[in-house]
């Protein structure tokens, strides 16, 4: 029997990982939500951490724009917390999997960011999760596993997705910005991800460090709006393209968020489908309701 511990259960992702381990056989999991499991109290995440074989971490402040006037908050979360978790698992022998995302990067780029990419955040939320990922690089070098990701929807919690479906249903059209670039990744898909690196990692078959749980190809902002709508039966014309210049917000978005995936072949697995693939698969899931729409 191995036991998991996923901090950060009620999320998005965690509901995700929730689902994808209690279907596997010999799994003891241990899935705490917030209200019960404080990652910033360092007792409380040893002894959280002691009894298990894989420590899952999708625990995280999300609020980018927020993050701008509260760093000091957002890193608790997404720093000091992530150091709190490294060593426990360092004390307990755990394998580590933790969240981070494509904001460490600059988003300047022309071509995929290579996992060992030189990091750049552009703001505070970046900063913060930089500070996770060296954390773990500086505490638990031989059992700490990253996992990067980006535009992330799914069925528990808000994400783009469900908000063009939600728009969708109430404006006949929709503006989205055509001047971001990146990898809409299905959070189920990223959890079945997640889960077999782990597994590799007890096996002892995946070394550590980062990785990249992003789906494959790439697209904007724009163009994913228009596959949700053509995918949920509806006019993607309804969806116009525009700049970012006319949404402006407390943190600066990068502008390319497409992450190269080399190191999923070190551990023998093959990387995430194809994002156009994968969004009919989770559209068709019960969270994700087609809307009754003007232009419908």
């Amino acid at each position: 029997m191995t036991r998991w511990l996923v901090t950060g259960a009620g999320g998005q992702l965690g509901h995700d990982l929730v689902a994808v381990l209690s279907g596997r056989p010999g799994v003891e999991l241990v899935a705490p939500k917030r209200s019960d499991l404080d990652i910033t109290d360092s007792d409380a995440v040893a002894t959280a951490v002691a009894e298990a074989d894989v420590v899952v971490n999708a625990a995280a402040w999300t609020d980018v724009d927020a993050a701008e006037t509260a760093e000091a908050a957002a890193t608790l979360i997404n720093g000091t917390a992530v150091a709190h978790l490294a060593r426990a698992c360092a004390a307990s022998g755990a394998r580590l999997v933790h969240v981070s995302t494509d904001y460490v990067f600059s988003g300047d780029a022309s071509s995929p960011y290579p996992e060992y990419a030189p990091t750049a955040p552009l703001n505070a939320y970046g900063r913060s999760k930089l500070a996770g990922e060296l954390a773990i690089a500086a505490g638990l070098p031989e059992h700490g596993y990253v996992v990067r990701t980006a535009w992330l929807y799914g069925e528990h919690g808000g994400n783009f997705v469900a908000t063009m479906l939600r728009m969708a249903g109430v404006r006949d059209t929709v503006d989205v910005v055509v001047d971001q670039r990146g990898q809409p990744t299905w959070s189920y898909a990223l959890a079945d991800q997640i889960v077999a690196l782990g597994e590799a990692a007890l096996a002892g078959t995946a070394p550590p460090g980062p990785y990249h749980g992003t789906a494959s190809g790439e697209t904007s902002w724009y163009g994913l709006a228009r596959a949700v709508f053509a995918a949920a039966g509806l006019d993607p014309d309804r969806v116009r393209p525009t700049t970012s210049d006319r949404f402006r917000r407390p943190a600066p978005r990068p502008a390319y968020s497409v992450l190269g995936h080399d190191r999923w072949a070190a551990a023998g697995l093959a990387p995430i489908p194809a994002w156009d693939d994968l969004l009919p698969r989770a559209l068709a899931q019960p969270g994700f309701a087609t809307p009754s729409t003007p232009g419908a």
